[in-house]
């Protein structure tokens, strides 16, 4: 039976494709975090194409958030604008004549 592939973490890929980066050797970081360099080399490919929409996703999923927290705002809101309503119909119903 052949060796299962090792599963590393995204924190992990980043900080060896950062180091990676910065020191521009792709073999000697490869080798310091037992990695494969051609793995090293698919890592820092994709990090390249696709690091641009880190903050990009964190920017929709922030902006989701708001727009989720505006819509239950607003549904609180209409609500209380009914229950006012109501609460407005029953005084004006129940109110004595005299406006006591």
């Amino acid at each position: 039976m052949g060796k299962t592939p090792k599963r590393h973490s995204a924190e992990f890929k980043f900080r060896v494709v950062v180091e990676s980066i910065q020191r521009n050797e792709v073999a000697e970081v490869a080798r310091r975090y037992s990695v494969h360099p051609n793995q090293l080399t698919k890592w820092r490919q994709e990090f390249q194409q696709r690091g641009a929409r880190i903050f990009e996703l964190r920017a929709n999923k922030e902006a989701e958030q708001f727009r989720k927290r505006i819509a239950q705002l607003e549904g609180l809101i209409g609500k209380k604008e009914i229950e006012l309503s109501v609460l407005k119909n029953y005084l004006d119903f129940y109110a004595p004549p005299d406006g006591r």
